[in-house]
């Protein structure tokens, strides 16, 4: 069995520390008022209907591709920090930061993330200024559906050379693009500084 260590922690260590974080969350999004599925009374394992009352509320939807992107950018990103922590430390060894250690901090990043996406502020901004009217925030299934893609991607990105996962966003946002008009490019640009044009041909104007 291979381990890799920080702190005399193996990877069985990170997957509980990585469970109980999603656990937590999902405790933390019921508390807020989240429903744990669907109100319609089912769970599919896709919903495919951008601008209806189930999106985001089963277990995947278009925008679960965006999940998986979110997972290749923070590999990139806590790669490139561990880089920065060897480079800058005189002790090269004690500060070295294992792949289950960024994994663990992208799992923090992508819970924060979904609990501010989940806050009142952000869904009433999506709502007023995307094409979701109907989102009024994700079940909790869904929600931890998100972090387990991005799980995904952070597994892929670490396995994956970077002209394959390079390729990979570009392929999944222009599909998701062509698919339903939106992907996480478009939903950036409309919660920073919404365009109408955008806008009206996101609703087929």
């Amino acid at each position: 069995m291979i381990t890799i260590s920080m702190n005399n922690h193996t990877w069985k260590s990170y997957v509980y520390a990585v469970c109980g974080m999603i656990g937590i969350f999902a405790l933390i999004l019921f508390a807020m008022g989240h429903v744990p599925i669907c109100e319609c009374g089912y769970i599919k394992l896709m919903s495919g209907i951008t601008q209806s009352s189930e999106n985001s509320q089963h277990i995947a939807d278009w925008y679960s591709f965006s999940h998986v992107i979110h997972g290749f950018g923070f590999y990139a990103l806590f790669w490139f920090l561990g880089k920065r922590i060897r480079r800058n430390s005189s002790d090269a060894k004690k500060k070295n930061l294992p792949i289950g250690a960024r994994l663990l901090f992208a799992v923090l990043v992508e819970i924060a993330w979904e609990l501010f996406e989940n806050s009142d502020f952000i869904i009433n901004r999506y709502r007023a200024a995307t094409i979701s009217f109907d989102y009024y925030g994700d079940s909790i299934i869904n929600a931890v559906s998100d972090v387990l893609f991005m799980m995904l991607g952070f597994h892929l990105a670490s396995k994956l050379p970077i002209w394959a996962t390079i390729t990979l966003i570009i392929a999944m946002e222009l599909f998701v693009g062509f698919m339903i008009r939106d992907n996480l490019t478009l939903n950036i640009i409309m919660l920073l500084y919404p365009f109408q044009a955008i806008k009206n041909w996101q609703m087929g104007a």
